[in-house]
């Protein structure tokens, strides 16, 4: 599912335009979707009721937009380490829906402090190359 890291990269070992861990999520069920509903607690209607659904207008269930955001999490603690995450922040851009295939990667955008302080972007998009998430996040690794 990942090309994760043994471990966070050390200080001064990053650069600008480094690309961390991928995660890719094939074929996301409906299944999937209420599991996470269960583990998160939302049980918005919108997420599993299709007849609910399109009575609101949406052409069917749409994935919990957190649990895009946990995909990303996974690039996020698989790369730095999530003892050195400072923050991490995303925006949803598009809805997920059930059979979509979602591939979450990240970029170094900034290196500061020695080498320490690491900014990157990250992305999700689905299998048509929309991008369902975007967000960046600042992690400090120590020299010790």
């Amino acid at each position: 599912m990942t090309d994760a890291y043994e471990s966070p990269p050390e200080p001064r070992t990053l650069a600008v335009g480094d690309v961390g861990p991928t995660v890719v999520v094939e074929d996301l069920s409906r299944r999937d979707v209420v599991k996470y509903a269960g583990a998160s607690g939302d049980f918005n209607p919108i997420h599993y009721d299709e007849p609910l659904t399109r009575e609101a207008g949406n052409p069917e269930v749409f994935a919990q937009g957190m649990l895009t955001m946990g995909f990303a999490s996974h690039v996020v603690a698989d790369w730095f380490g999530i003892g050195n995450v400072e923050r991490f922040q995303s925006r949803f851009q598009s809805r997920v829906f059930p059979g979509d295939t979602i591939t979450v990667s990240g970029t170094v955008t900034d290196v500061s402090e020695g080498g320490e302080r690491v900014e990157a972007d990250i992305e999700a998009v689905n299998q048509d190359g929309t991008t369902v998430l975007t967000g960046d996040v600042t992690a400090v690794l120590s020299a010790e």
